[in-house]
C-alpha cells in the first residue's frame, strides 16, 4: 500500500509524523530517502512525539545511532557518514533492526542489502524553488496490519 502526502511547512511536516506514529507498531523499521535537508530529521521528530519520546531528537549524523525511550524503545540510525555494509554489521546493527522497537535509518539506500523486507518505507522530496513543499511516499509491505489506515492518513 502506498500514500502520498504533501506538507509545506516544518510543522506540517511534524504533524504529518505524529499523526503517523499510530499506524507504527512493536518491531516496525522505516528506511528514510530523501537528499540533504529534505526532512528526515524534521518527520522523525513527529513520529518521535507520537511515540511519547521526551528527548531531543537530532540526527545521529556523527554518533551513527540515537537510543529514545518512548511507549517503546526507538532507534534512530543515520547512514550517511559510515557506507560499510562490513562496518555497519561489526556496529551491530541486525540487533536494532529485529527489535521489538521501532528503527528509523536515515539514508536506507547504503544499506539496503541488510534491511528487512518487510518494512516501511519513505521517500522525501523537494521542490527547489519552494523550500518548504516536501512529498513524502509512505510504502507499506502487505503484511503490515495498518496498511488500510495509511489510505486515511493526512497531515
Amino acid at each position: 500500500m502506498e500514500k502520498r502526502i504533501v506538507t509545506n511547512s516544518e510543522q506540517k511536516t511534524i504533524s504529518l509524523g505524529h499523526n503517523f506514529s499510530r499506524l507504527l507498531k512493536k518491531g516496525d523499521v522505516l528506511a528514510l530517502r530523501g537528499d540533504l535537508a529534505a526532512g528526515k530529521t524534521t518527520l522523525i521528530k513527529g513520529i518521535c512525539k507520537g511515540l511519547g519520546v521526551t528527548q531531543d531528537v537530532e540526527s545521529p549524523t556523527f554518533t551513527l545511532i540515537n537510543e529514545y525511550s518512548g511507549h517503546l524503545p526507538v532507534y534512530h540510525i543515520d547512514c550517511y557518514r559510515e557506507h560499510s555494509i562490513r562496518g555497519w554489521i561489526d556496529i551491530g546493527i541486525e540487533e536494532y533492526l529485529y527489535s521489538d522497537g521501532i528503527t528509523f535509518i536515515e539514508w536506507a539506500s547504503m544499506i539496503e542489502e541488510l534491511l528487512p523486507q518487510d518494512r516501511i518505507d519513505i521517500n522525501i522530496e523537494q521542490n527547489f524553488d519552494d523550500q518548504n513543499w516536501r512529498g513524502f511516499t509512505f510504502t507499506f509491505p502487505d503484511s503490515h496490519s495498518n496498511s488500510d489506515q495509511l489510505a486515511r492518513l493526512s497531515q
